[in-house]
């Protein structure tokens, strides 16, 4: 990847509503209502993002991907300008 496509991840990212983003799955961390990704926390709490159908894993890995892409986009561009 360039670090032009590295640069438009993160563009994108940064547009999205800000991280934390938290996974919950209603059966395995409550017991009634709907799973929801909750957005923010306490004081930055956001919107709640619920689903019609989704399969749980699938849920938890798009709370994941806010979480950590901006991340490892970093660590990437960080490693490439090392061994440039």
């Amino acid at each position: 990847m360039t670090k032009s496509d590295l640069e438009n991840i993160l563009e994108i990212c940064s547009k999205a509503t800000p991280a934390p983003w938290t996974s919950y799955i209603e059966g395995r961390d409550f017991d009634s209502g709907s799973s929801f990704i909750m957005t923010g926390e306490n004081k930055t709490r956001n919107y709640d993002i619920e689903f019609v159908k989704i399969k749980p894993e699938d849920q938890d890995f798009i709370a994941m991907a806010r979480n950590v892409i901006p991340m490892l986009i970093d660590e990437i561009i960080t490693l490439k300008s090392r061994i440039e």
